[in-house]
């Protein structure tokens, strides 16, 4: 998604994992899906430079859309949308 699309995103649910380390927000991430509907998203905020890869990596290998992630204030907002 452009960044832009990404700003227009309202999560359905919002984990704030800032301060953790890997796999922290990882797990966070894994916990937090379940607890949204199929086709709703979730923000993960995290200021561990590893879950922009852990996240993605995640989401696409059980079957989640990864939507991206926008840099802010000293963390990252990653978007991961529940397909399953």
């Amino acid at each position: 998604m452009e960044v832009e699309e990404l700003k227009a995103i309202a999560a359905d649910k919002t984990i704030d994992a800032r301060g953790m380390a890997c796999p922290g927000p990882l797990l966070e991430a894994k916990k937090g899906i379940g607890s949204v509907k199929v086709g709703q998203v979730i923000e993960v905020k995290s200021n561990d430079k590893a879950s922009r890869l852990d996240i993605s990596a995640w989401a696409g290998k059980v079957g989640h859309e990864y939507l991206g992630f926008l840099e802010a204030d000293g963390h990252d907002r990653h978007f991961v949308r529940r397909k399953k």
